[in-house]
């Protein structure tokens, strides 16, 4: 078929969702790190073309692939991001579709969001039913917090713009089928601290003999926790967390070198600023006390993901017709996770939403974690969903999202 032709709707669903299981599998099978997603890319890149697409552009921000879509001659343009990086984290997992590179798994679902919006390439390259461009975004590196600006530092809203964005994550703990999301602020910034002590190691037989580093440390670790619970309004929602705590002594050995490492969250960029500098003056004053010396290392890696409330209510529209309002969840407070998404919606509107993994799902970047097939067939509806209800067609044609206009894309809730 080639890229302009109007297509009848998809005969076969369940073919389809099959599909979309085996390329999950496939890429789950297959993980990569990220900016090292060299053959995710590739395979990505093939199926777009193997759709009919007018346009797929490799390579952008490393290895980050764009599909284009146009039908009828509307001038507006909706993009649908997928996230396509996988962790290093040893699966534990025993199905026959388990990690084959050793220390890597998809323990986020990444492999699930890329499996339904390659889905929702090919239902809209057959069916059409909008009047618009719609692009397709598979991004790398959202792990790292540097994806999304590297695509958009290579250019993408120059070469390939669109007027707003859509993306989807898996929620473990939410059943599937089942939808949510909040208009403006929904995930919170994540800042990374790493705090060095250094001292005179010596024998654990003469501490006074030197001047070791591990007691102010771990004194250090519970003051930083005043931050929070001392040091900012309790209006504030913010975590400090020491995830990490690393010496260079050894049982008899007193450390001289002490690493601190954990990360900070906060909604509000003053909020980011005043942990920071509670943080140093903790520092500074810790080392005083126990005479060393200490160095401090903050990085902001996630900004805050706000989403634009216009969108967001047009989002928990379009999934109330879908999904019934039952099963829409329109949550009251923000969540202290970050997403990579929020650098798109710095420069365009969009929204961002969640889509249930199940009830009884292992948590998020954990061993046992697997992405749950179920899923796959509400995430293409919705992705579906939103590009007919953004870009409806002027004839009021398939602009209907009811159970009628999405009948062949219907499957109860487990």
């Amino acid at each position: 078929m080639t890229a302009g032709a109007k297509a009848a709707p998809v005969s076969d669903i369940g073919q389809l969702i099959a599909e979309m299981t085996a390329w999950r599998r496939h890429l789950h099978a297959h993980p990569e790190f990220g900016f090292e997603e060299h053959a995710t890319a590739a395979f990505v890149a093939s199926k777009l073309r193997e759709f009919g697409l007018d346009d797929v552009t490799e390579n952008i921000g490393g290895t980050g692939v764009v599909g284009s879509l146009k039908r009828g001659s509307g001038n507006r343009v909706v993009a649908l991001r997928a996230d396509m990086d996988a962790l290093r984290i040893t699966e534990n997992g025993t199905a026959n579709y388990k990690s084959m590179n050793e220390g890597v798994m998809h323990a986020c679902g990444h492999d699930g969001h890329t499996a339904m919006l390659l889905g929702a390439a090919k239902l809209l390259a057959e069916e059409g039913g909008f009047d618009g461009t719609v692009r397709f975004i598979f991004q790398p590196a959202e792990e790292w917090g540097k994806g999304a600006l590297s695509m958009m530092s290579d250019g993408l809203l120059e070469k390939l713009p669109f007027d707003e964005i859509y993306g989807i994550h898996n929620m473990p703990g939410l059943p599937v089928g089942v939808f949510e999301t909040k208009p403006d602020a929904i995930m919170s910034a994540e800042d990374n601290f790493e705090i060095t002590l250094r001292g005179i190691g010596g024998h654990a037989a003469r501490p006074h003999s030197g001047n070791e580093v591990l007691v102010a440390a771990c004194a250090l670790v519970t003051n930083l926790q005043t931050i929070v619970a001392r040091r900012l309004d309790p209006a504030d929602i913010a975590v400090v967390s020491v995830t990490e705590l690393v010496t260079d002594g050894t049982r008899n050995a007193l450390p001289g070198t002490a690493r601190i490492l954990g990360d900070a969250r906060s909604f509000r960029s003053d909020v980011s600023a005043d942990i920071e500098k509670q943080m140093r003056v903790i520092a500074q004053g810790t080392a005083l006390a126990y005479n060393i010396e200490v160095d401090v290392y903050y990085t902001r890696e996630f900004i805050p993901l706000v989403n634009d409330v216009t969108l967001a209510n047009e989002a928990i529209d379009v999934a109330r017709d879908l999904f019934g309002a039952s099963n829409v969840r329109v949550s009251s407070k923000p969540m202290t996770a970050s997403e990579d998404f929020a650098q798109f919606l710095t420069r365009v509107p969009g929204c961002f939403v969640f889509l249930g993994n199940g009830e009884r799902s292992p948590p998020l970047h954990n061993p046992n974690y697997d992405f749950n097939d179920e899923g796959l067939v509400h995430g293409l509806r919705f992705h579906a969903g939103i590009v007919r209800r953004r870009l409806a067609m002027s004839n009021g044609a398939e602009t209907s999202l009811d159970a009628a206009g999405f009948e062949h894309l219907y499957q109860p809730s487990s």
